[in-house]
């Protein structure tokens, strides 16, 4: 055995790393505390921290990081190295990895009939899990079936998924990309049933794919429970794309899962990242061919039907005889037992593509130009009483599980940062209905009405040169007309081109 090897092995339990955390949380705290008490521009006392819970100390810690979110790229370079001095062999690959693990029960399997599986990175002094569901549109007949598997067969097959998978943005184990979730139980759960996981049929000798989406989802849940789940404390089921739209068709039921096996005490929550489209009318209709020019109610009504779908029963009571309309968040939402927070691009790219805006070569006209700024509006209004979102004006598609996730800002306030207020309004509301703590935002919503006018988007690229693209040339690239659009705001055109880069 060599050195590397033996001292990992007294190290490997992650309580000492987290005590040693906590030490510098407490520190830091304490420091910020020392330097308003000695600051005349800020006389207010900072309150102590509540004691932490005894049985909670090893998984997460109930202490608000306003004191170094000021400086968090330095304290997270801290906790980092930290966690290399602790772990000397880091320079070694580390075992961070999630692994591949096929379900137990072989009757519930991928389109093409090979096994469905998830996989799996297990952190033992958590309570908490984090269930993940892959995104990749959808097919809603053999014909755009029979494409989908000669060119994304990844995506309905598991014969060549590999045998590990590392973990990036929410379910990366790095504190430094992922501050709040990095020490979580980790679960990928591949996405190879191509019904916006809500199919429950099999493959038979007339049929020739299964879906089984549905199905999917509650034998990973029912296999996770002897590896710990059955003792969570939380459970969040997470997804983007159409694993976002899966988050809202399948949180109540692995909820009341859960309830039935007799885990009531795990509380279930859900996390729908760019899975709240719209049934609007498109642009530019056309035939319904594949999922790319059909129209998105037409493609959804196809797919129920040919999926053996499964939607929720609150929902589809609401809209009976019309059960694909659970497959839009707005008119799903309201029937939602379990607290879901929303992260929606105003600006996604899919909704656009589905509805036959192409933002490629010649600049939009303007009526193309009006149909996305109309996109914006209609996202607004529709998440406007969603008490938990996150939605910045921008042209993207899919964010949490991208390593840039902690970057991006509404109003002030990230991604992470918000999931953290949320998840304190959800506790404190549950013991003593406390308002939520003051500064610690969760409904964001970006007020500016351009594509890409928030300063934190993703950065743009022009798609013949590659190289990067400041907003104000994506936006001339567009078709916008300054001058134009100044004089419909009572504005200089100058004032507008500062407050585009300013993001105002």
């Amino acid at each position: 055995m060599n050195s590397c090897t033996g001292y990992q092995r007294r190290v490997r339990s992650p309580r000492l790393l987290h005590s040693v955390l906590l030490l510098v949380l407490l520190q830091s705290e304490a420091l910020s505390a020392r330097k308003q008490r000695g600051s005349r521009s800020q006389p207010r006392r900072a309150q102590p921290a509540p004691p932490p819970d005894r049985a909670a100390a090893t998984e997460s810690f109930p202490l608000d990081f306003t004191a170094v979110e000021g400086n968090m790229d330095s304290f997270m370079t801290q906790v980092k190295n930290l966690a290399q001095s602790l772990y000397p062999c880091s320079a070694q690959k580390l075992d961070h990895d999630m692994k591949l693990h096929f379900l137990e029960n072989a009757s519930v399997t991928c389109n093409d009939g090979s096994p469905a599986g998830y996989y799996l990175k297990e952190s033992k002094g958590s309570r908490r899990w984090l269930i993940f569901l892959e995104g990749g549109w959808y097919c809603f007949n053999k014909e755009n079936c029979d494409s989908r598997y000669e060119t994304m067969r990844r995506l309905m097959s598991s014969s060549t998924w590999p045998q590990t998978r590392t973990g990036t943005g929410i379910l990366s184990p790095l504190p430094e990309e992922n501050p709040h979730w990095w020490n979580a139980n980790m679960v990928f759960i591949p996405y190879c049933s191509s019904d916006v996981w809500s199919g429950s049929s099999t493959k038979t000798d007339t049929s020739a794919y299964a879906f089984m989406g549905a199905l999917i989802i509650r034998e990973v849940v029912k296999e996770l429970l002897p590896k710990g789940l059955e003792s969570a404390k939380l459970l969040l089921l997470a997804g983007s794309s159409a694993g976002g739209t899966g988050v809202l068709l399948n949180v109540d039921g692995v909820a009341e899962q859960l309830a039935e096996l007799g885990h009531t005490e795990v509380q279930v929550r859900g996390l729908s990242d760019s899975g709240w489209f719209l049934d609007n009318q498109q642009y530019r209709s056309t035939d319904c061919v594949d999922t790319i020019s059909c129209a998105p109610t037409e493609a959804i009504k196809r797919g129920v039907r040919y999926w053996g779908s499964v939607v929720p029963e609150r929902c589809r009571l609401a809209h009976e005889g019309e059960e694909w309309s659970c497959f839009f968040g707005y008119k799903l939402y309201p029937t939602l037992k379990s607290p879901v927070f929303v992260v929606q691009w105003l600006f996604d790219e899919a909704q656009l593509t589905v509805d036959n805006i192409h933002l490629t070569g010649q600049p939009v006209q303007e009526g193309q130009w009006r149909y996305i700024q109309n996109l914006g509006n209609e996202l607004r209004n529709t998440l406007k009483d969603v008490p938990a979102m996150f939605a910045p004006a921008c042209l993207s598609h899919e964010v949490i599980t991208r390593t840039y996730w902690t970057d991006i800002q509404v109003k002030g306030t990230s991604l992470p940062r918000a999931l953290q207020c949320w998840g304190r309004s959800l506790q404190d509301n549950s013991e003593s209905n406390k308002a939520p703590p003051r500064g610690c935002p969760v409904h964001l919503i970006d007020s500016c009405p351009w594509p890409h006018c928030n300063p934190t988007c993703p950065t743009l690229r022009d798609q013949l040169t590659g190289q990067e693209m400041s907003a104000v040339r994506f936006l001339m690239h567009m078709g916008f007309d300054v001058q134009k659009m100044a004089q419909q705001q009572g504005l200089e055109p100058s004032q507008l081109l500062g407050m585009l880069n300013s993001g105002r």
